[in-house]
């Protein structure tokens, strides 16, 4: 916008500029056109004196105020059609539009900046239409602001977050190395230590452990009743009943891991080979 109203200013400041001279240029006309009307008439009086008559001197006379009325004329003629400070536009033009011949004498064309008005606003209708666009880009400009403004209020909560995370997952990690010394530490006491250690336990821990122990034996009992019943089966129908227990492969895995040498080789010949491989990567994940 500001550079619209700088080329404006500028537009405005060359017609002035054009008017002033323009000015300038008509009062040098006019104080010509006044010295060769005095010069015209000093010469009429001198041809007055000349012919020493009174018709003469009349007829004289009659011809030279003839010449300088059309002198006068023939300025303010020049002043209209040149429209000086407006007075052709302005104040004629309405009243003399229409009038025939007369007419002629009015400003031919408007001045520059009414005919590129569309390029003096930087190919806008007017003023307003394109202060209204510079308002409408205003407040686009102010909402995409505000969206980032929100994506950058989002991101940082996402940052919070992720630190807030990670403080939790060292915690963790902190917690498992914990959790591992203290198993390695039960499993190196001795029986009678590790008796002791129990016995110093409150009864409520105590409780849970036993719950746990209990579970832990009910399932190795069940594992083992597992393995024996595959044992005994043919390889052929323990490896189809091993393929329909796609959603259990860790029992799979931990029956087969239990079983002998050649009974897990007869079962792995006769099994899908698909299934084969992975239930041989979970006995073996280091392999």
């Amino acid at each position: 916008m500001a550079k619209d109203l700088s080329t404006l200013a500028a537009a405005a400041e060359e017609e002035k500029a054009r008017l002033r001279e323009e000015k300038k240029q008509f009062k040098q006309e006019q104080r010509a056109q006044k010295k060769e009307a005095k010069r015209r008439a000093a010469e009429i009086a001198k041809q007055e004196e000349a012919l020493g008559e009174e018709g003469g001197n009349g007829l004289v006379t009659f011809f030279a105020t003839l010449l300088i009325v059309a002198l006068w004329i023939a300025v303010a003629c020049v002043v209209v059609k040149m429209d000086v400070g407006g007075f052709g536009s302005n104040v004629l033009a309405p009243i003399l539009k229409d009038v025939p011949v007369v007419n002629r004498i009015l400003p031919s064309a408007a001045p520059a900046m009414e005919n590129t008005d569309s390029e003096g606003y930087g190919g806008y209708a007017s003023l307003e239409e394109a202060v209204d666009y510079i308002k409408q880009l205003e407040l686009e400009l102010e909402r995409e602001q505000t969206a980032s403004n929100a994506k950058n209020t989002e991101v940082e909560a996402l940052k919070a977050e992720v630190l807030r995370l990670q403080e939790f997952e060292q915690r963790q990690v902190e917690f498992q190395r914990i959790k591992t010394e203290f198993y390695e530490e039960v499993a190196n006491l001795d029986p009678e230590g590790l008796l002791k250690y129990y016995e110093s336990m409150d009864p409520t821990t105590m409780e849970y452990i036993a719950k746990q122990i209990a579970v832990q034996e009910q399932r190795k009992e069940d594992l083992d009743n597992y393995i024996q019943t595959f044992a005994k089966m043919k390889p052929k129908s323990a490896a189809k009943m091993f393929e329909a227990m796609s959603d259990r492969l860790e029992l799979v895995a931990e029956i087969l891991e239990a079983m002998t040498v050649e009974q897990r080789a007869d079962i792995m010949n006769v099994i899908d080979t698909e299934l084969g491989a992975k239930l041989v990567k979970m006995m073996h994940p280091d392999s």
